[in-house]
């Protein structure tokens, strides 16, 4: 074998690293040449390595497979030239896969569970699966079990999707790499990792057939500050069409803490206002959270989302009950009075009674300084949501990048698909946050002319 192709000093260690891996993962932007060098070079190698048989290449489809991995340019039948594609069978298998070095690999689609069911009777030597963010996950589920070393690439998606927690975000990069992974992707990557599975993250810079004019014409396809910009041009995660926020960008509106009160300590950030919302779910059996969000309004009309607490009932070996929840609630707001400054009225979710009365009860027992008030929902969420457009877009809308639960509702909050409103899901974070500042919106951003 002798590639056409030249190859980057990280593709030549990713290669090269043999021993000791039981699972590569190869996450990146587009155009970055995981597929040609992880399914055509890599790969391959880890076949001819192997002593077993049978081996395994899944795509969506097998016309995919084709097309992307097997006969496209720089494809294994171009690198390999002694590698043979039977895409009906032959008399001995009847379903497609290639020869190569007296080994099978046979090629299959995860779109159709019939045909991979047939196959996943047998233990395998090597497995690749191509695009795994796209992959049935009852299909990556059982392979995984079912080989003695797996590579797999993936295009940035939803990070709340399965294939991500049971499989990408158990993997860890070399410390060589670790530097050229996004800080967003890093903070994902927190599931107790498996020992010898490997991240890899791969950028334009690591495709060396791309020339400079090239790379600059792909940057231009993709409008900046979509999400498309970000999943197919800076490779990061997040859901690239349908989203609610698309304009809502990490390095632009994510903070540190210490930025702020650096801010705050040279009297370039004055605070006028603090607020604080809270809303309920207490559902054993669902992904809805108990979200508590601490916020700051500046002189300069900046809407500063600075902390966050959330519980999943779920989760939680003793649920939480609404009499927990305003005990929490209350320690919230105090250690935020500590750190941040003094939300006087807070705003709790108007449709939980139960934890406004409890709630009021603590007051009224206990004392306090707090003024817990139904949230006020007369402003429609398309309204709620047409503001935070716009404050986004005028630089007023920042997050403490702690609240890292918040900052993942914003890459996943999406519209409906059949109905002109956002989905009922991934917003408990933004709900809360909204019952915060809607008392106080004529206070944030900014008229038009008036920046």
């Amino acid at each position: 074998m002798k590639n056409s192709f030249p190859l980057s000093q990280k593709y030549i260690d990713f290669i090269n690293t043999v021993d000791g891996v039981d699972a590569d993962f190869l996450e990146g932007t587009t155009a970055s040449g995981k597929t040609t060098v992880g399914a055509g070079v890599k790969f391959m190698n880890m076949v001819s390595r192997s002593s077993k048989k049978l081996h395994i290449i899944a795509s969506r489809s097998t016309g995919t497979a084709e097309k992307n991995i097997i006969h496209s340019d720089n494809g294994i039948l171009n690198i390999h030239k002694d590698a043979c594609y039977y895409g009906n069978g032959d008399k001995n298998n009847k379903l497609p896969h290639i020869k190569f070095e007296g080994k099978l690999i046979y090629v299959l689609g995860y779109d159709n569970k019939d045909k991979w069911e047939n196959v996943l009777g047998s233990q395998f030597g090597c497995v690749y699966i191509d695009e795994i963010n796209t992959a049935n996950i009852d299909f990556v589920r059982e392979i995984s079990t079912r080989n003695d070393y797996m590579m797999a690439t993936l295009n940035p998606d939803d990070p709340n999707l399965s294939v991500y927690k049971e499989f990408i975000n158990r993997s860890r990069p070399y410390k060589k790499y670790k530097g050229d992974v996004p800080h967003e992707i890093m903070a994902e990557l927190k599931e107790k990792p498996v020992p010898r599975w490997r991240y890899w993250f791969f950028t334009f810079q690591d495709n060396l057939s791309l020339t400079p004019e090239m790379i600059e014409k792909k940057i231009r396809s993709a409008p900046p500050g979509t999400k498309l910009y970000k999943n197919k041009i800076q490779g990061l995660r997040g859901k690239a069409t349908g989203l609610v926020f698309p304009n809502f960008d990490r390095k632009e509106h994510a903070v540190p803490a210490a930025w702020v009160k650096q801010q705050i300590t040279e009297g370039k950030l004055q605070f006028k206002k603090f607020t604080a919302g809270l809303d309920t779910a207490y559902s054993t059996k669902s992904p809805d959270t108990i979200a508590m969000i601490f916020q700051g309004i500046t002189m300069d009309r900046k809407l500063v989302t600075l902390a966050e607490k959330v519980y999943n009932n779920a989760k939680l070996q003793e649920p939480l009950a609404p009499s927990d929840t305003a005990v929490k609630f209350i320690e919230f707001l105090e250690r935020c009075r500590a750190e941040w400054g003094f939300a006087r009225n807070v705003f709790v979710d108007n449709a939980d009674q139960a934890t406004q009365t409890e709630l009021r009860k603590c007051k009224r027992l206990h004392g306090s300084m707090y003024s817990f008030v139904d949230s006020y929902k007369k402003v429609e969420i398309l309204d709620r949501i047409n503001l935070q457009v716009g404050w986004i877009q005028q630089g007023c809308y920042l997050v403490v990048d702690t609240c890292t639960e918040h900052l993942s509702e914003l890459d996943r909050y999406s519209w409906d698909e059949d109905k002109d409103k956002p989905e009922d899901r991934n917003d408990h974070t933004i709900n809360a946050n909204q019952y915060a500042w809607i008392p106080y919106r004529g206070m944030i951003g900014y008229e038009e002319g008036e920046a």
